[in-house]
């Protein structure tokens, strides 16, 4: 007996080894499809972790990852009571649960319950079956296995990553964004209920086509909290009182182009964190926005806001409107390619501020001068005279920033930008850098430039834009310019005048002093708008992004407004001059200065441009035979700019046989067209030569 006793024993004790060893092998073989859980949607976070803008799957979902931290408790404690009261016991099946669930299926003879865990339900999930027995043994095998390979907060977690929620929505944070318009982080019990609701029939309940099943559905859940004592009497009255979400709301879609940027750059990343500020970043795009409205339909605007210290980037516009076709919206205009104008000259300054070729009080000659063939011109076609190069500078002048150019050098002055981490663009033909780069002759990106205030505003030091939280390895640059120079070009800059509707202190919420500069591109195709303050710098562009002629947009005019208004949304700070006056700043007037310093001589190779031009007169702008649709047929005509080359200065233009205001020493005008048609524009110079251009305008 004992022997048959002991035969029976070790016969279980193999059969049970068996089994084990079996489900063993065939839980090595058949491992559950796990790997399911990396497929979800790339979202792009602000510094707060709020959404800036998600991405769906491969699969076309919006498949949003959760964490439990991210999850009102209160929708956490609802679940679990309605869904798997034992989840944080069992091993993935609820034994319990499938007796009840048989008992009362054979007393009914028909299924009154079920008996499916959250577990089972993320094994459904991740490999989707009918809905059959042997389908729901797989799953319960499925759930043991997961159960063996995932914690219980990383089981929860993934069930409200891939839950479904109707149509493509799925997990939590996907539907409460969809149906709230905000993360489940903070829910009311309506909410909560109605997030607890949906998955149990996702496609009959969805609120959005079935509101009054989605309200049924979600006070079915209700009324159990309320029995359960999870929710009061009171509550529970004004959470069955509260409408279901009839719509889905839009996903948020902040900072579209830095996003589109950080998913090319990190196309495995699910989770990418920037530097941005959503609240920022919405607030200035209502600025643009307005502005945007006084434009032609072809131009659009960008901006880009930074925090100094560290160089955070906490704005980033790339256009005035993501969806605007003719614009070219989805083109990012932050890194786009531009002719700077102005905007580079207080670095050429700088340069000659550090290399003691000249002081702020330095007297700079302002009048007609050749630099071998290459004979530039004020912006106004007038000549000063001697001047400071401090009021050479805030007058934005020509000549004197040429002549300082002359001297250190355009080559050395663009390998010192480029040392400093921000390169400028040259076209393909181009041997070496020419004068022309200080007037605009060169290609920088409205990050780049920002980068370069930035520096200004940093005393100095050279420092990349951060724009996501990914640590930097980005090597140590060379400073820019030197404290001392850094202070000058800040103290000059300071006093800029503001532009015209800012003159009024009452115009402005936030009146701190805003050191900056302007740049104007040559055919008026981009006004640009750089300022800064200790803690902040701001770059704005305004331009045609297909890089056309524009009429008589000037960055003082457009792109200065915009800068103004930008700085008033952030919090009042101290002025961009630092604390500590460098040692080796000169605070001197003119005639204190050391000899050296008094008078700027140019180089022997620069001489007075004495030689009239030898080149026909030539109409640019518009070219014969055009047609120019300058607005909708609806819209006043814009201001067209008229351009000329060549020919002896005084111009003179003409309209149809009939002369025009215009000032005679530029090349440029702007003439006002009195309607549609066919128009002849004519421009005749000292000499008597003159140039005609027929064109059609509607």
């Amino acid at each position: 007996m004992k022997l048959r006793l002991r035969s029976t024993v070790i016969a279980l004790g193999l059969a049970l080894a068996a089994i084990a060893g079996a489900a063993l092998i065939a839980d090595r073989m058949l491992p559950p499809p796990l790997e399911r859980l990396d497929s979800i949607s790339t979202v792009v976070l602000d510094r707060d972790g709020r959404v800036l803008r998600a991405y769906t799957t491969a699969e076309g979902a919006w498949r949003l990852p959760a964490e439990l931290s991210e999850v009102d408790p209160k929708f956490l404690r609802f679940l679990l009571v309605y869904e798997d009261q034992r989840f944080r016991s069992h091993p993935g099946v609820d034994a319990l649960a499938v007796g009840r669930a048989a008992w009362q299926a054979l007393s009914h003879r028909r299924v009154v319950s079920g008996a499916s865990t959250l577990t089972m339900q993320l094994a459904r999930l991740m490999e989707p079956s009918p809905r059959t027995l042997g389908a729901k043994l797989a799953e319960m095998g499925r759930a043991l296995q997961i159960e063996a390979r995932m914690s219980k907060d990383d089981i929860l977690a993934a069930y409200l990553t891939f839950a479904p929620y109707g149509g493509n929505l799925e997990g939590v944070r996907a539907a409460s964004l969809a149906y709230f318009g905000k993360e489940p982080t903070r829910l009311s019990d309506a909410e909560a209920a109605l997030l607890v609701a949906l998955p149990q029939a996702p496609e009959t309940v969805r609120p959005d086509r079935f509101p009054h099943a989605a309200k049924k559905a979600r006070d079915k859940v209700l009324h159990l909290m309320g029995a359960r004592g999870l929710v009061d009497e009171r509550a529970l009255a004004a959470a069955l009182a509260d409408p279901v979400p009839q719509a889905r709301k839009t996903f948020p879609l902040s900072a579209p182009h830095l996003a589109d940027r950080l998913t090319r750059q990190q196309p495995t990343a699910r989770v990418i964190e920037t530097t941005i500020d959503d609240d920022l970043q919405r607030a200035l795009l209502e600025v643009v926005r307005r502005y945007q409205a006084h434009l032609e339909p072809n131009a659009t605007i960008a901006v880009l806001a930074v925090e100094n210290e560290g160089r955070k980037v906490r704005a980033y516009i790339g256009s005035s409107d993501f969806f605007a076709n003719r614009r070219f919206g989805q083109n990012d205009m932050v890194t786009a390619i531009r002719s700077p104008g102005s905007a580079l000259k207080p670095f050429i300054y700088a340069m000659a501020f550090d290399e003691l070729a000249a002081h702020p009080e330095t007297m700079m000659p302002d009048v007609a001068l050749r630099f071998g063939d290459y004979a530039p011109k004020n912006f106004d076609g007038h000549f000063r005279g001697q001047i400071s190069a401090r009021e050479a500078l805030q007058a934005s002048l020509n000549i004197p920033a040429v002549a300082l150019l002359d001297r250190v050098g355009p080559l050395r002055f663009v390998l010192r930008l480029s040392e400093s981490g921000v390169p400028l663009a040259f076209p393909s033909e181009a041997k070496v850098p020419g004068l022309p780069v200080a007037l605009g002759g060169v290609g920088i990106s409205l990050e780049g430039l920002v980068t370069l205030y930035a520096d200004v505003a940093d005393r100095g030091s050279a420092l990349p834009l951060s724009v996501d939280e990914s640590p930097s390895d980005a090597p140590a640059l060379e400073p820019l310019m030197s404290p001392k120079s850094a202070y000058y070009i800040t103290k000059i800059l300071l006093d800029t005048p503001p532009p015209p509707s800012f003159l009024a202190a009452g115009n402005r919420r936030n009146a701190q002093p805003i050191a900056y500069k302007t740049g104007t591109s040559f055919g008026f195709r981009d006004a640009w708008a750089v300022g800064y303050t200790r803690d902040y710098t701001i770059g704005v562009w305004v331009g045609r992004p297909d890089g056309t002629f524009s009429a008589g947009r000037m960055g003082r005019a457009n792109a200065a407004p915009i800068l103004f208004e930008a700085f008033d949304l952030l919090p009042q700070g101290p002025s961009a001059l630092p604390e500590k006056v460098p040692a080796d700043v000169i605070a001197a007037d003119n005639a204190s200065l050391p000899a050296n310093l008094r008078t700027f001589r140019v180089r022997p190779g620069a001489a007075p441009n004495t030689i009239a031009s030898t080149k026909a007169v030539q109409i640019s702008y518009p070219v014969d035979g055009a047609t120019l649709e300058l607005a909708p047929r609806e819209q006043p005509l814009p201001a067209l700019t008229l351009q000329a080359n060549g020919g002896a200065l005084p111009l003179r233009w003409l309209v149809n046989g009939l002369p025009i205001e215009s000032q005679p020493y530029r090349r440029q005008a702007q003439w006002h067209p009195d309607g549609r048609g066919q128009v002849r524009v004519t421009v005749t110079d000292r000499n008597g030569n003159s140039a005609s251009s027929a064109v059609w305008i509607k």
